[in-house]
């Protein structure tokens, strides 16, 4: 456990540490904003094209893993918002839907595959976050926008959404370099790598910096709900499927870490911007922040103990 504990420490260190330093008065939402847009636009688009430049992708590319999380990531949005629409009053379920199903795994998850598997987890995790920024925000905009008491969005909205993610740019542009084993001069790689590296602290410091123990406390049962799909049934039952479908070592661990990611920051922004309780969405970022410390070293530690990692 330990051993475990090790590992997911550092990201959750910076995770808190983020909330001392608004508590302090160190940081500020105009900070927070900056550095997020920061990290957005520039710096997490660089690191995820570095991870796909280096990667060795006849291992890293692996087509079975890819479509098994793009099918589960489906199954389980599509669980959560079936489960919405028996218990959850309508003008909350697309907040309630995109809380339990959008982890955030550009940062939480690819930091805790890069520290447990080092630079084939770095690899495997920012192709895979391919499929999670195309899936997740794809998914996110369609119920958002179901329930949007203000507008409707069409589908080639979305596509035009989809398509200019700095994220996606980010993918799409290093595939083709990485397939044809293009290198960077290196100067230019190691400006990119000085970029690649500010993301991960700068974005788990952010995260820390969003989370309001006011919007926890005035959470209700709804984001306990949410909550409670995303960091447990949802995870549970994504990685069963894959260690069924037989998944092993790293590849079942990354799945898992990506299962069990906390709720993304960005959920907050995107339910404010679609007119959705912004309020709920706060409170589900804190609950399953404050969760994945435990669920995630608890999870880790029995496939470890299993010997299936």
């Amino acid at each position: 456990m330990l051993a475990v504990f090790a590992i997911t420490a550092p990201v959750f260190a910076m995770l808190f540490l983020g909330v001392v330093l608004r508590r302090l008065g160190l940081i500020d939402a105009h900070f927070i904003h900056t550095a997020s847009a920061l990290v957005f636009n520039v710096s997490m688009p660089v690191m995820l094209f570095l991870a796909i430049l280096h990667a060795d992708l006849s291992t890293a590319l692996q087509p079975a893993l890819l479509g098994y999380f793009l099918l589960a990531t489906l199954l389980g949005f599509l669980l959560a918002w079936g489960w919405a629409i028996l218990r959850v009053p309508r003008v909350e379920r697309g907040v309630y839907v995109q809380g339990a199903f959008r982890g955030n795994n550009g940062i939480i998850g690819l930091a805790l595959a890069t520290s447990l598997y080092g630079d084939y987890g770095l690899s495997l995790g920012g192709i895979l976050g391919g499929v999670v920024i195309l899936s997740y925000n794809t998914l996110s905009v369609i119920v958002l926008e179901v329930y949007n008491p203000n507008a409707r969005a069409s589908a080639r909205s979305i596509l035009v959404g989809v398509l200019r993610n700095p994220l996606i740019l980010g993918v799409l542009a290093a595939i083709p370099f990485a397939y044809w084993q293009v290198r960077l001069p290196a100067w230019l790689s190691t400006s990119g790598e000085y970029l690649a590296q500010l993301t991960l602290p700068l974005a788990l410091l952010c995260i820390g910096g969003t989370l309001s123990l006011v919007a926890l406390r005035a959470s209700s049962g709804l984001a306990i709900g949410a909550s409670l799909l995303k960091m447990v049934w949802l995870p549970l039952l994504a990685t069963l499927g894959a260690f069924a479908l037989g998944f092993r070592d790293a590849e079942l661990a990354i799945l898992f870490l990506y299962f069990a990611s906390p709720t993304a920051a960005a959920s907050f922004v995107m339910a404010r911007a679609a007119g959705g309780n912004a309020e709920l969405a706060a409170a589900i970022i804190v609950i399953t922040t404050l969760a994945a410390v435990f669920t995630t070293n608890l999870g880790l530690f029995v496939l470890r103990w299993g010997g299936w990692i």
